[in-house]
C-alpha cells in the first residue's frame, strides 16, 4: 500500500536518523504485507541488526515505542517477532477513498511526457495471422494504453515481414495465377503455401523468383505495383483482425520492412566507416564483445550476406537511428517471442557500440511465452498447422453468445450480440494478459470463458453487476460522487484497501513491462468486491447515510475496473 508507505516513511526516517540508521538501510523494506489480515504494510528489522547490534525483536520493540502516538490518525503500530506492522486506521482509508471518488483519474498522475515507441504484433504479408501473433498483438496493445494514460507520446510501430526474398516468388505466383487478380480475391489460406511448393518443385520458377527478386529491389515499376497488391491484400485481413479485437494498430502504424530498405546501404557505410565491419565466409558482419559461439569462437552480427542481401539486424539498426535521430523516441520497446533474445540483445549492444543511440536511450527486449493447447504443446489446428486468429475470435465470440442465451435470455438480439462479442474477445485478451508474460500459458476455452476465477468475465460481471444496483435504483452514479464515505465493516475497508492499490499496481505493470500485475489488481478488486456485496446491503442498507455511502463506493469500484479492463484493451459491459 504505497499511499500508506508514503505517510508513515518521514516519521521512520527521523526516529532512524535518531539511531543512526541511513535511509537506504531500511527504506526499501518497508512495503505492502502480503496479509493485510495482519497488518498492511510491514518493516522487517532483520537486517538492521549488523547495524544497531541488537535482535530483531528488540528493535522492533524500540522503534515502535519512539514512534508512540505520532501516527494516530494514520495507523495503528505493533511489533511482532522483529517486524514492525502499520495497519491503516478506518478513518484514513475512508479521507483517502473518498479522494479517489472525487478524482476522475482515481489516484494515477500523470508522468513527464516521452516519446516512447512500441513495436509489436508485426505480421507477414501474404499470409494470415495466427495465434503466434497473438500475444505480441495484445501485450503490445496493452503497454501503448498503459503508457499513453500516463501521460506519454505513444507510437505504435507495425513491423510487417513486407519485403525479402519470399516476394519474387509471391510476386511470381501472383502473375501465374492472372495478372489481372484483383487483390480482395487472393486467398491468404492458399497464396503463399501454393507458391512455396511451386518454389520447391519447380526449378524454372525458382530461377524467374530470384530475378524477381532483383528487379523489386531496383523498384521496377510492374514488380513495384504486383507487391502493392499482395501488401494491400494483407492489410485488409489485419485490419480485420485488429477492428475484432479493439487493437489500436491502423494503417498509419505501419513501419514494415520495406519502410527501411533504402536505409539499409546507410547503414552499412555508418558501421564501415567505424572499422566495425568485417569479413566472415564472404560476409559483411560485426562481432560485437562478448558473445562467442558453442566452440568459444566470437560471434558474428550478419550486417549482409554473401549474397549482397540484407539481414534482420540490419533492418533493425536502421529502425534504430530512424527512432533515434528522425522521431527522436528516447525508449522503444519490442514485443518479440523470447527465442529473439540474443538477437535484440547483440542488436542493441552493435547499436551502442556505433553511437546509434546512446546511454540515454532505453532499448528494450519485451519478451513472452509460448499459447499451449491443454496437450501442453504449441497450440494448433486439429490437422496440425497454425490456429488462425480471426477464426480463433470468431468462436470465441459464438461460444460467449451460446453461454450468454443461457445464463440471461433476458438479453435482445443486437444487445445480446454486443456483449458476446465484448465476453469473447475479452475472455481470450484476458487469459492471455493476466499470465505472467514470461511463461507459457494453455489455451482453455472452458477456464477462460468462466464466470468464477481469474478470467475476463468474473471482472466484466462486478461491473456489470454494479451497473444494475444503480439501474434498479434509479440513482444517477454521478451523484453518489462526492458522498462522504464511512468504512465501517471489515469487507468495506478490505475493498477499500484492494481500491487503494490500483494506481500503484498500475505503475508497477508499467515498470516492469507485465500487464499481469494490472490484471491480478483487478482481480482482487473484483473479489473484494464480491465479498463486500455478499455481506453489506446497498440499496437496503440501514439508513441513508450507509447506502450512500456503500453506492459511492459501489460506484468507485464499477470505475477503477471499467479503468483498468479497458487499460488492458477490454470492454466493460453494463449489462450481461
Amino acid at each position: 500500500m504505497r499511499d500508506l508507505v508514503n505517510s508513515i516513511s518521514p516519521f521512520l526516517r527521523d526516529i532512524m536518523s535518531e539511531l543512526g540508521v541511513e535511509a537506504n538501510d531500511w527504506s526499501g523494506s518497508l512495503a505492502g504485507s502480503t496479509d493485510s489480515a495482519y497488518a498492511d504494510v510491514t518493516l522487517p528489522c532483520h537486517s538492521l541488526s549488523r547495524i544497531l547490534r541488537k535482535s530483531p525483536m528488540a528493535i522492533a520493540d524500540e522503534i515502535a515505542l519512539l514512534l508512540g502516538n505520532s501516527l494516530n490518525g494514520i495507523c495503528s503500530v505493533s511489533a511482532v517477532n522483529g517486524f514492525l506492522n502499520f495497519s491503516a486506521d478506518a478513518d484514513w482509508l475512508s479521507s483517502l477513498v473518498e479522494a479517489r471518488a472525487l478524482d476522475e483519474r482515481m489516484g494515477i498522475g500523470i508522468e513527464t511526457p516521452k516519446i516512447i515507441i512500441i513495436d509489436y504484433s508485426s505480421p507477414n504479408v501474404a499470409k494470415h495471422m495466427h495465434v503466434g501473433h497473438l500475444r505480441s498483438t495484445v501485450i503490445g496493445d496493452a503497454l501503448v494504453r498503459m503508457l499513453t494514460y500516463k501521460g506519454h507520446q505513444v507510437i505504435g510501430e507495425n513491423h510487417i515481414g513486407d519485403w525479402g526474398t519470399p516476394f519474387g516468388m509471391l510476386i511470381e505466383h501472383l502473375l501465374d495465377v492472372g495478372d489481372g487478380t484483383p487483390s480482395s480475391e487472393i486467398d491468404l489460406g492458399t497464396f503463399y503455401r501454393d507458391a512455396r511448393a511451386k518454389f520447391e518443385s519447380d526449378s524454372e520458377f525458382a530461377d524467374r523468383s530470384r530475378i524477381r527478386v532483383v528487379k523489386m529491389q531496383a523498384s521496377e515499376p510492374d514488380t513495384i505495383t504486383h507487391w502493392q497488391m499482395l501488401v494491400d491484400r494483407s492489410l485488409v485481413h489485419f485490419n480485420e483482425v485488429y477492428q475484432m479485437m479493439k487493437i489500436l494498430l491502423s494503417n498509419d502504424n505501419l513501419a514494415g520492412e520495406s519502410k527501411y530498405e533504402s536505409s539499409l546501404p546507410e547503414v552499412v557505410e555508418r558501421l564501415d566507416a567505424l572499422g566495425m565491419l568485417k569479413q566472415s565466409e564472404g560476409a559483411q558482419v560485426v562481432f560485437p564483445e562478448g558473445w562467442t559461439n558453442r566452440e568459444g569462437e566470437p560471434l558474428p552480427l550478419i550486417i549482409r550476406k554473401a549474397d549482397d542481401g540484407y539481414n534482420y539486424a540490419t533492418t533493425d539498426l536502421a529502425c534504430i537511428i530512424d527512432r533515434v535521430e528522425v522521431i527522436g523516441s528516447t525508449e522503444f520497446l519490442y514485443v518479440v517471442g523470447a527465442e529473439q533474445a540474443q538477437h535484440f540483445a547483440m542488436v542493441f549492444q552493435v547499436a551502442r557500440d556505433a553511437g546509434f543511440m546512446g546511454k540515454e536511450i532505453n532499448a528494450i527486449h519485451v519478451p513472452f511465452g509460448m499459447v499451449l493447447g491443454t496437450d501442453g504443446k504449441k497450440l494448433a489446428s486439429r490437422t496440425g498447422g497454425a490456429v488462425h486468429l480471426k477464426d480463433l475470435l470468431i468462436e470465441a465470440v459464438e461460444r460467449a453468445d451460446s453461454m450468454i442465451s443461457e445464463k440471461n435470455p433476458n438479453l435482445s438480439g443486437e444487445e445480446r450480440k454486443e456483449v458476446a462479442r465484448m465476453l469473447g474477445i475479452g475472455a481470450i485478451k484476458y487469459a492471455d494478459l493476466s499470465t505472467d508474460r514470461t511463461n507459457n500459458y494453455t489455451f482453455d476455452w472452458e477456464k477462460m470463458l468462466s464466470f468464477d476465477g481469474n478470467t475476463a468475465p468474473y471482472l466484466q460481471y462486478a461491473h456489470a453487476r454494479i451497473c444494475s444496483i444503480f439501474a434498479k435504483s434509479a440513482i444517477v452514479r454521478s451523484s453518489v460522487q462526492g458522498t462522504s464515505i464511512s468504512l465501517i465493516h471489515e469487507r468495506e475497508l478490505n475493498l477499500a484497501r484492494n481500491l487503494i492499490g490500483f494506481p500503484e499496481a498500475l505503475d508497477n505493470a508499467i515498470s516492469s513491462h507485465s500487464p499481469h500485475k494490472l490484471a491480478t489488481q483487478l482481480h482482487s478488486i473484483a473479489q473484494a468486491f464480491a465479498s463486500f456485496y455478499e455481506v453489506c446491503p446497498v440499496l437496503k442498507a440501514e439508513g441513508e447515510a450507509t447506502k450512500n455511502s456503500r453506492l459511492a463506493l459501489c460506484d468507485l469500484t464499477a470505475r477503477t475496473l471499467e479503468c483498468g479492463l479497458d487499460l488492458l484493451g477490454i470492454e466493460s459491459p453494463n449489462r450481461m
